[in-house]
């Protein structure tokens, strides 16, 4: 991630080494240890590893240190928590993947960056491309190795690949097999040279952070829409008051527009702006996750009882 607010008519920044060899690599979650691990076997030296400070869980939990600081720890390799440290490390390039923090332009003068990005840019700029994808109900997305500079993921491309999404796929299922296929472009980009990247063309789409009103289930949308959320990961609703997580669930086979108020529990799911959803597998608050049939067996709604409250 870079700082969206870049002033403009600043000198260029240093260009990447055609062929890097000491490298600083930049990543926090579990998404970003493939890349890393992958640059290892290919044989660069990865001079220093800079993510999130631990996190603890819990007042009294332990901190728990971020999967890439784990990682590097195994095979030998400096962390450090201070963005600063990178330009430090003597290395010729820095590798970002899901690192989640700003890099400022002071940093970018010192040391040349590349980022692994999960989209096909200039779409789903930002935050999350992988939920924006999916609830857009894009039929693909990709991921682009490119310069990094000031703007909010606004740098060429030295490289793209693209990924079909299928109907069903799920956010933790697009994100692993984007994970492994932009560890496999990365390793191959900087394998062959960097040379020049291409800039940017089309319409720019961002892709602001989820958060909780992104994944409500609103009942007056249509069913194929709500799917979508459910596949995102943490979608939910109410019944009788209380949080209801929908974990997985599919639009009712051959449905059209419902007859009933959206919400309603029907026979075959749940009535929907258009069509009926069909829950899977969902959990009410203070309990484990069981099969809808279950839940609702056990919940035994009356004739007309609708999800959401009635809103």
């Amino acid at each position: 991630m870079t700082d969206p607010e870049a002033p403009s008519g600043a000198d260029p920044l240093p260009s990447p080494p055609a062929h890097p060899h000491r490298l600083v690599f930049l990543g926090t979650p579990e998404a970003a240890v493939a890349s890393l691990e992958a640059l290892l076997d290919a044989g660069f030296e990865v001079a220093l590893v800079v993510t999130r400070e631990d996190k603890r869980r819990g007042r009294r939990g332990e901190p728990t240190p971020s999967p890439v600081k784990l990682a590097a720890l195994a095979r030998g390799i400096p962390v450090s928590h201070r963005v600063a440290d990178a330009a430090e490390a003597g290395a010729d390039l820095g590798v970002v993947v899901a690192f989640g923090r700003i890099l400022r332009r002071s940093l970018l003068e010192q040391l040349p960056m590349v980022n692994l990005h999960f989209s096909l840019l200039p779409r789903w700029r930002g935050a999350a491309p992988v939920e924006r994808a999916l609830l857009a109900g894009d039929e693909a997305t990709g991921v682009c190795v490119m310069a990094v500079e000031e703007g909010l993921d606004t740098g060429g491309v030295y490289a793209r690949r693209e990924l079909a999404i299928r109907r069903t796929s799920t956010a933790d299922e697009l994100r692993a097999q984007l994970t492994a296929v932009g560890a496999e472009l990365l390793v191959a980009t900087l394998r062959a040279g960097l040379g020049t990247p291409e800039p940017q063309q089309g319409e720019a789409t961002y892709a602001a952070k989820i958060g909780p009103d992104d994944l409500r289930l609103e009942w007056s949308r249509p069913a194929i829409e709500l799917d979508r959320v459910v596949r995102v990961g943490g979608a939910w609703t109410t019944f009788r008051g209380k949080r209801l997580k929908v974990l997985a669930a599919r639009p009712a086979a051959g449905a059209g527009r419902s007859d009933g108020v959206p919400g309603t529990l029907v026979d075959g799911g749940v009535s929907t702006g258009d069509g009926v959803l069909e829950l899977l597998r969902v959990q009410p608050e203070g309990k484990g996750a069981q099969d809808a049939a279950a839940w609702r067996n056990g919940a035994r709604p009356s004739p007309g009882e609708r999800l959401g409250d009635g809103e």
